[in-house]
This record gives C-alpha cells, structure tokens and sequence, in this order.
C-alpha cells in the first residue's frame, strides 16, 4: 500500500459546482477521503464566501467526526455577475436567476481567475473539480498534480447524454444507443435542453467539459458498483477516461443515532406514523414548480387517505384554504430545509415521491426505499429511466405528456397523484414488489462502503494513485494505475 511520503499528507482540494446538490455530496465525498485514509490526507473544500454555509450544513450532517472535523474549507470570491444580488451564490438561493449562476458557472472569463488564484495559493497535492470548471485539469497540469473529476451524475445518465442526440434528430422518441438490455425509450422532449438544440448538444459532447474530463487523471462517481454494474463497464472503458473510480454511496455510513445536534421536528412526527406508511415528498433545492401545480399535488395528498411528510421549498406559496385543518396529524408540511438522509432511513417511510434527482435517487436506494418519480428537468427524466427499468424499484406518478421546458409542462391533476400514491402504499399494491428490490439494493450499498467492499476499495485505490503519483513528481517510481480497471 501506498504511503505519503516522509509522512507528509496528500493535500486535496475539492472545488463543487455553484448548486446544493453539488456542494453536499462533494463535502460527503471530502469526509469520507478523511475517514478512510486519515493519517494521508488532507482535505479542503473551496467554496464562495455564501456557500460556505452549505458546506457547514452538510458537515453537522456527520455529527462531531474526526473525519468532519478534519476538513477544511477556503473561499474564492464569486464572480460579479449583472442582474445577481451580493451574496447570491447559490443555483438555490438566486430562484428565478439561478440561469445567471449556471451561466457564471461555465464563463471561464468570469469564473477561472478566483479558482485559479486560489489553487495556485494553497498548492494542494491534488484537486477533484466539478464537470462544469473544465479549466481546473488546465491548472492542476500547469502545477504538476493529478486532476480528478468528481461526478454527482452517475454512469447511466453520462452515458446517455454523451451518446444521445436529440439536437440533430426529427425522431419524437430517442433510443439509448449502445446501452445494454433493457432497452432504454425516451421523448425528445424529455432530453435536458442542451441535448434538444444541436449547438448546445456539440458543446457537451465534444466541448471544452469533455476535453478537461479527458485530460483529467480519471473520475470518480458517486454511485455503487452493484447499482450500475453494466454501465460502470461500459464508462470504465470509454476511450476518453483514463482511470474510473466509483465511490459511492458518500452519504454512507450514517451517522450513529444521537450524534447529530437535535432532533428535527418531522423526525418526531415520523415516530408517531406506522412502519412502511408514509410518502415523503420532496422536489430538491431548484426546480421551479407553478402554483397551480402545488396546489394540485396538497389536493392529492389529501385525498390519498395515506400519511405524507412533504419538504417545501417555495416560500410564498400557500396550500388550498382549509386543507391543513382537513389533513389534520396525518399530513406535516415543512418549508425549507430537512434532513433527508434520516428521514429515509426512518422505518415509517413508505415510498419517496422524488423529482428524481441523482443524489436522492443514490440517497434513496441507499436507504431501501422505493419510489413514485416525477422528473422535472435536466437530466432527471434519464435517471428516472434507471429507477424505472432498470433497477425496478418505482414507477412513475403520471404518464401523460411531460417535458423538461417550464413553459411545456402539463399540470398533473390531483386525482393522478392521488391514485398514483395510495396504488403504491396499499397492502399488496405496486409499492410492495419494488420496496422488496430497493431493500436489497440498500444492503448492496451498504456492504459496498464498508471495509473491503467495492465502493470503499476504489475510494482506497484512488487515494493511493494519487499518493504514487505525487511520488512520481517528486522522483519515484512510474506510477501505476491499480484496481478493478
């Protein structure tokens, strides 16, 4: 085994993408390189000065760790960008602008030189940079040091976003090309938007994004061999990834019960319900939901008759008059922010009713939970592909028309909803087949973090081609690229 050399640490700095859902699982990820190699590495996490909260949230997550208190976190400034208020950083914090930040995100103009500055000040060993900063592999080869890719997104949905071409096709309806059984079917109009316009798509397929990931000393995806196993193949021997290394889940382990500060009030709630009965809901930290569509969805939890914890987070919005009275103890609304990880892990969970998000959708998995899909946007209409078809552990809330255009969506009525979830909680209704399939995947996710498990031993083999590799530049041996690939 790999050891830093003349005891000194293997510095790594992590550099996540402008969004909750990126700086979160890059924070799991840092925790979880302190906790597996403690005595070797060292971990920063660089973030603008407003998403140093989100790094701190996520930390508290792992309760008083010595691996979350082992990282760091430094701060760049945040580009000036027109039309964005000080302070808004944040794909969620920015609401109707989060295209500016998007936009911030990929201006190399913009966004480059604070990195940049930063990288070059702190000299780490090593940086793992989000898909999005393709200048990063650029600066690290500048610097003499190994630059990894850190991807959110799993191998299923690369794949098909690399090799789909919704852009330059008349087709209504898309096959994934090259993909192993199942075969995979899906709208054009439910491509992410940048695979639905043909200038768009080239950026992605053979854009500055991929030219970095390709220069990059591999990528490391949080997801789990046993999740994705054909598809892990598959993105292993792309011709443009030197090494693959696939970590997750990172919010695995849990923390212990108790170690984190508080018990959140829906946690409570939870504890009154019976086992395997309640829906959770929740639409992530972005996507933008109509009013109309709010009120549609209260409608149909309420007449579902099946308990629900359903996580907000649109502010101004308010449910239909009445309707908190007629749902009474049996439905809790929480606007903000909850704890998502435990309220998966709760026994009382039922179902999760996702916009299929890839970090929830691993979260769920992980926690053997099944789950009602309703994508919005992105790539979420691909991952619920994954969820649906392949793993079969959900089915979809509405199957009429959908897009992943704001302006395009249908209003999925509240007898839908309704339908969709009290089918899926019933004694022996559809819920059932498929929580059996996500309870066994959940013990595959856990067994692929613990000590000598796949997920686990790629985490080691990627920490010890770094060590040899910082070896190498100091004169040592050629390294060597050890593992499964």
């Amino acid at each position: 085994m790999a050891s830093a050399e003349h005891g000194k640490k293997l510095r790594i700095m992590l550099i996540p993408f402008f969004a909750t859902s990126h700086i979160g699982p890059h924070t799991d990820f840092a925790v979880r390189l302190a906790a597996a190699r403690p005595d070797s590495v060292e971990l920063t996490m660089a973030v603008t000065p407003a998403n140093v909260s989100v790094v701190r949230a996520a930390l508290q997550r792992h309760g008083a760790s010595a691996a979350s208190s082992a990282v760091k976190i430094a701060t760049y400034p945040f580009p000036d960008v027109d039309g964005l208020p000080p302070g808004v950083e944040n794909l969620t914090a920015a609401a109707g602008d989060a295209w500016r930040v998007d936009a911030a995100a990929m201006d190399e103009a913009l966004t480059r030189p604070a990195q940049e500055a930063l990288v070059r000040s702190l000299s780490p060993d090593a940086v793992f940079t989000d898909f999005h900063f393709f200048w990063n592999s650029i600066i690290a080869a500048e610097l003499g040091v190994p630059c990894v890719t850190f991807s959110v997104i799993g191998p299923f949905s690369s794949l098909a976003m690399r090799h789909l071409d919704g852009g330059g096709s008349n087709l209504q309806e898309m096959v994934m090309p090259g993909f192993p059984l199942p075969e995979i079917r899906i709208p054009r109009a439910e491509l992410p938007e940048f695979l639905r316009c043909q200038q768009k798509h080239d950026r992605f397929t053979a854009g500055p994004g991929i030219q970095g990931m390709a220069r990059c000393f591999g990528i490391a995806f949080n997801t789990f061999f046993d999740m994705e196993q054909q598809y892990c193949e598959l993105y292993a021997r792309s011709a443009n990834v030197k090494r693959a290394y696939f970590v997750g889940p990172v919010s695995l382990p849990l923390p212990p019960v108790g170690a984190t500060a508080g018990e959140s009030p829906c946690i409570s709630w939870l504890g009154s319900m019976p086992s395997c009965s309640v829906v959770y809901v929740c639409f992530g930290t972005y996507a933008s939901i109509s009013d109309e569509q709010l009120r549609e969805l209260a409608l149909g939890l309420e007449a579902s008759g099946k308990p629900f914890l359903w996580v907000l987070r649109a502010d101004g919005w308010a449910p239909p008059a009445g309707w908190e009275e007629r749902v009474g103890k049996r439905g809790m609304l929480v606007r903000g922010w909850a704890p998502q990880t435990e309220i998966l892990s709760h026994s009382s969970i039922g179902a999760f009713l996702t916009h299929c998000g890839s970090s929830s959708l691993l979260e769920a998995a992980a926690a053997g939970v099944p789950m009602l899909t309703w994508p919005l946007v992105f790539d979420q209409f691909i991952e619920e592909r994954l969820v649906t078809d392949v793993l079969k552990i959900g089915e979809r809330v509405w199957s009429g028309e959908r897009s992943t255009r704001y302006e395009e969506q249908v209003t999925v009525p509240a007898e839908a909803v309704a339908l969709a979830v009290a089918r899926f909680l019933e004694p022996g209704g559809t819920g059932e087949a498929a929580r059996v399939r996500a309870r066994e995947l959940a013990v595959k996710a856990h067994a692929a973090v613990a000590e000598g498990g796949s997920s686990h031993s790629d985490l080691c083999r990627l920490i010890n081609d770094l060590i040899e590799a910082k070896e190498v530049a100091a004169g040592g041996d050629t390294i060597v690229a050890g593992g499964r690939w």
